[in-house]
């Protein structure tokens, strides 16, 4: 019994209470790579990432039974235009595939990630998707993944200081 009432007491001292305890607040930054998947190595690839901060709620209109209205957001005015840009190599090149592009695909997204972490960013979740025609004369196609990454916000602090020279 004592030694029940003993327990129950530092479960009691030792658990966190809600009242006090706030809910952690996270910021999430995403960085995506599409690599082509074209013949030939016609195709692009790229790292895209940005720090720019856009609040999504300005482009975002509610459909409902009594209003169906359009969104009328502007292209442009959503359209990012800062933002960091890197090369990767194709997929393919005259020959077929090509595994040193990939290797160098991989070390340029490893270097990426490892500065993220160094800034604090955890990797949290991985996305990834394939788009091709697919048909008999198919000559497009993209390899896109999106890691998206997260880390505890300090009151005060910038959300962001990934810059890259210019």
């Amino acid at each position: 019994m004592k030694q029940a009432l003993i327990f129950t007491l530092l479960a009691v001292l030792l658990l966190p209470t809600a009242k006090g305890q706030e809910t952690p607040q996270y910021e999430v930054k995403i960085i995506t790579t599409i690599e082509s998947i074209i013949p030939n190595g016609i195709g692009r690839s790229r790292l895209i990432s940005t720090d720019a901060e856009v609040d999504y709620k300005e482009f975002t209109t509610r459909q409902t039974a009594d209003n169906g209205d359009r969104n009328k957001s502007d292209r442009e005015e959503i359209r990012i235009k800062d933002y960091d840009e890197t090369k990767l190599l194709n997929f393919f090149n005259v020959g077929g595939i090509r595994f040193q592009n990939i290797a160098s695909n991989d070390a340029l997204l490893t270097s990426k990630i490892n500065d993220m972490m160094s800034q604090g960013w955890e990797l949290s979740f991985v996305n990834t998707g394939v788009e091709s025609y697919g048909g008999a004369d198919d000559t497009n196609g993209i390899f896109i993944t999106r890691y998206i990454f997260k880390r505890l916000k300090v009151e005060g602090a910038p959300s962001s200081n990934d810059s890259i020279p210019e």
